[in-house]
């Protein structure tokens, strides 16, 4: 795949002066809309989860016209409710010296320095809001014996700074945004669109000016205009097939705003969380997450003894190894997600490896059980230990977990500025459908904040600025018609050709390729067979792929198509992202790139840069963005 090299590409909305003075800097200097003015503008929110759903309430409580979509049956469906463990917010509560400053620090640092230091330091400062926001809302937080919030310890931290409900977190902040969001609705300031996907962008006179969207139930297609869209339709992360996220999540929203003109960023930059269920067949169709938060009392350990088949009650403790302990000796089981899924793929390619085909590491709870008791540790986790024995048989309380690394989160997305603006204008990206805040990799309880600091306090200031020229007259017809007309032949396409394979085995397929050749360890010559069978493989797809069924009804089958059909785009984009890019960094990992240890290896001289891919016809152009470090000092990560 051809690629040529584009002007370099610069953040121009992050104001200059303090890291600590920028957010109120720009908040300040960011234009207003007076409330008369705001009811004549209209808003499109993509996406309901924690981001989206946050930011159309917050706009619609503002007065905005704000109309939303989603593909699930509800907006209270949206992936955020499978997040587990936490949040992360910089209140210090247990005086265990966190700050705004060491939150800061630690997601640049846990990112392997290549996200940027104004963005992240606005997350920390935003944090703090955030648990304010939920409380009022009333998440059920968990709470101390004398009535404070409780907080735990998650990887890449020594403070605990991670609020938390039981293993539900998600859930429950999902529930208070979406509860903020059914107000609206009942007030008449959103309009609300379920079972509907957005399958277009309307671009006019170089602006966002709407979205071409696919009625799910009646196959109707539809257009939708405003002053300005917003995505927050999540991450891409099942373009490996099996991956944690659930089966609906895609990258068809990001993906057509690319080929519009965003440019998407990072695509190399995925994460393989280590705390994840084994793959037991391959009957699966996705895989499932034990919360990272079990990592604050269970010991992650395997055999000493290669093909050791014993039951784990049976090998005494001098013959374990709990190897992020003696590896990591300062944060131990509690080492950033990079780390602790590499660690686990080390041990078990040594031979090491428990269960079925040696691919599981044993996460085990009996010390803690003795020291804290049953009951303690039930409260704690109690709905995660029940999880678990449903999908294995197994009671942790008995005998370890078994879990491995699988494909959790994406850390690239669309490209966007201070202001969270994309490269077009008009054109908003929230929470994981954009790249700005994590760097190369993601900290546990880190998306969560994210998703709702973008929502609730971010993205309102920052597209008031950009409202406070319109509204933007009337769109253009032509362009509104050239998109509907381009969305109306991609489908007429699929289903013309007719042939044996289901959309399903292609995707298998191509997430296989890509978890072999692109999944947690990558080198040359293993990118360049993914560039070589990609197209190949999508060259099959369009000539064989079977679309039962017609446009003009419900068809799940055809959402599937068009789905796959855009991750065999993205999947070429991320391979030749991860060629280009020849270091290790965060959960990029270029087996030609390690130290002596078998730690990832940066080259800051060379890549202390976003990439931010454009495209073209011709091949994608790349457009460097420059990292500058003032406060984090670049340094090699230990966690030793």
């Amino acid at each position: 795949m051809k690629y040529t090299e584009g002007p370099e590409l610069r953040d121009t909305k992050a104001p200059e002066g303090p890291v600590q003075e920028r957010w109120e800097k720009r908040k300040f200097g960011a234009k207003l809309v007076n409330p008369a003015n705001k009811r004549k503008l209209h808003v499109i929110v993509v996406g309901t989860g924690l981001a989206g759903g946050s930011a159309a309430a917050t706009l619609g409580e503002l007065g905005y016209n704000v109309t939303s979509f989603c593909y699930q049956d509800s907006p209270r469906r949206a992936h955020s409710i499978a997040a587990q463990g936490g949040i992360n917010a910089a209140k210090n509560y247990r005086g265990d010296g966190d700050s705004i400053y060491r939150l800061f620090y630690d997601t640049v640092k846990g990112g392997d320095f290549r996200a940027r230091e104004s963005n992240v330091y606005r997350l920390a400062q935003v944090s703090v809001n955030i648990i304010d926001q939920a409380v009022a809302q009333g998440v059920p937080f968990a709470r101390e014996y004398g009535g404070l919030l409780d907080t735990r310890s998650f990887g890449g931290a020594q403070v605990s700074r991670t609020f938390y409900a039981r293993g539900q977190t998600g859930q429950q902040l999902l529930l208070g945004a979406y509860q903020a969001l059914e107000r609206q609705i009942a007030a008449g300031t959103v309009t609300m669109h379920t079972r509907h996907e957005m399958l277009d962008l309307i671009v006019a006179d170089g602006r966002a000016r709407g979205i071409i969207v696919r009625d799910m139930v009646t196959g109707e297609i539809e257009r939708h205009l405003a002053d300005a869209v917003v995505l927050a339709t999540g991450g891409y992360g099942n373009v490996f097939f099996l991956s944690t996220n659930a089966k609906g999540c895609n990258t068809t929203a990001i993906w057509r705003a690319h080929e519009r003109g965003a440019y998407f960023a990072n695509p190399c930059y995925t994460q393989i969380h280590p705390t994840c269920i084994p793959v037991s067949g391959e009957y699966q169709s996705k895989l499932t997450l034990m919360s990272e938060s079990l990592r604050n009392d269970g010991r992650v350990w395997v055999p000493l003894r290669k093909d050791d088949e014993r039951a784990p009650g049976d090998i005494p403790e001098e013959e374990r190894d709990y190897y992020l302990e003696r590896i990591y000796p300062a944060f131990g089981n509690l080492v950033p997600r990079d780390i602790a899924s590499r660690a686990a793929k080390n041990v078990c390619d040594e031979g090491r490896g428990v269960g079925p085909g040696g691919l599981g590491v044993y996460l085990d709870f009996r010390d803690a059980i003795n020291r804290l008791g049953r009951d303690a540790v039930e409260k704690k986790y109690g709905n995660l230990f029940e999880m678990y024995e449903r999908i294995t048989g197994e009671n942790p309380y008995d005998v370890p977990m078994r879990i491995y690394p699988a494909v959790h989160y994406t850390m690239g997305g669309l490209w966007v500025d201070y202001d969270l603006q994309s490269t077009i204008p008009g054109l908003f990206v929230i929470g994981e459908a954009n790249f700005s805040d994590h760097g190369a990799n993601r900290l546990g309880a880190s998306a969560l904040m994210q998703g709702l600091a973008d929502g609730y306090f971010v993205l309102p200031t920052t597209l008031g600025d950009y409202l406070a020229a319109g509204p933007f007259g009337e769109v253009d017809e032509e362009a509104v018609a050239e998109a509907e007309i381009k969305v109306r032949t991609r489908i007429d396409r699929l289903l013309a050709v007719n042939g044996t394979r289901t959309p399903d085995s292609f995707h298998r397929e191509l997430g296989k390729l890509m978890w072999d050749y692109c999944g947690m360890e990558r080198t040359e010559e293993s990118l360049r067979k993914a560039l070589e069978r990609i197209p190949e493989l999508r060259a099959e797809f369009w000539q064989n792929v079977k679309v039962s069924g017609a446009a003009e009804e419900l068809n799940q089958v055809l959402e599937k198509a068009g789905r796959v059909a855009d991750f065999f785009d993205l999947a070429e984009l991320m391979c030749l992202d991860a060629l280009v890019r020849t270091e290790s960094c965060g959960g990029h990992f270029r087996a030609e790139s390690q130290d002596a240890d078998g730690e990832a290896l940066r080259d800051d001289e060379h890549f202390a840069h976003v990439s931010a891919w454009e495209h073209a016809e011709d091949g994608p152009v790349l457009h460097k963005e420059a990292l500058e470090y003032e406060y984090v000092k670049m340094t090699q990560r230990s966690y030793k």
